[in-house]
């Protein structure tokens, strides 16, 4: 899967775990990692390089990855902080996270 959105590509890289965001001409990658097991899906941290800062990639790549969750029927770890930072501003992907997962995100303001 394989998201283009004029000077944003997003592919998900399965040998390095990690989803990838290439913007522009850069040879920078925005990155979030992840780890997968059964139905879950841990997202474990997203990384912006500082010349690609400033363009909401960071935001792109955490909605391209819980929108691919949603669409392989996974369930959702936020273990990265701008992940659960991102589905608190967005609520409408609580519904992905698992049961302990909605719990501590709910708790936490």
């Amino acid at each position: 899967m394989a998201e283009d959105t004029s000077d944003i590509i997003i592919t998900d890289n399965k040998e390095k775990h990690r989803y990838e965001l290439k913007f522009g001409d850069s040879d920078a990658l925005a990155i979030l990692v992840y780890k997968e097991q059964g139905d879950t899906i841990t997202l474990i941290h997203t990384e912006v390089p500082q010349e690609l800062e400033g363009h909401g990639l960071g935001g792109k790549i955490a909605k391209y990855a819980l929108d691919d969750a949603e669409k392989r029927g996974l369930q959702v770890v936020a273990s990265c902080p701008f992940v659960s930072s991102y589905i608190r501003r967005h609520p409408d992907y609580m519904e992905l996270l698992t049961e302990p997962e909605k719990e501590r995100l709910s708790k936490k303001s």
